[in-house]
């Protein structure tokens, strides 16, 4: 059986998505590890898709295997495409936008060979 795996909480560890600058310092400190993001670790461009900063940041959490947990109530207050990202993402492998943090905690210690 393994071990658990880390789960950094991002506002507890200082870790932010404000800008695309802001990417990489996130998947570096997340390495080896889950993370959980709020709405509060989020600047407004993650949120207008057309910036592509949530793209780029789904892209490398894919990348890298990084399990995400992205905690967002409301989705459809962001706009009808975001509502339907966050749909598509209810049960991705990798990165999904959750409305509670134990849905989040529930997924993310759930060991990987359980899934399959």
């Amino acid at each position: 059986m393994k071990a658990t795996p880390k789960i950094l909480i991002a506002s507890e560890c200082g870790i932010s998505v404000q800008t695309r600058n802001d990417v990489s310092d996130a998947i570096g400190a997340s390495l080896g590890r889950r993370l959980i993001l709020s709405e509060s670790d989020l600047g407004p461009d993650f949120f207008d898709l057309s910036t592509g900063l949530a793209g780029e940041l789904f892209q490398k959490l894919v990348n890298y295997r990084i399990q995400a947990a992205i905690i967002i109530p409301t989705p459809g207050i962001y706009g009808e495409r975001f509502a339907e990202l966050a749909y598509e993402h209810a049960n991705h492998p990798t990165v999904r936008i959750v409305p509670f943090i134990d849905d989040a905690m529930t997924w993310l210690q759930t060991d990987a060979s359980d899934k399959e």
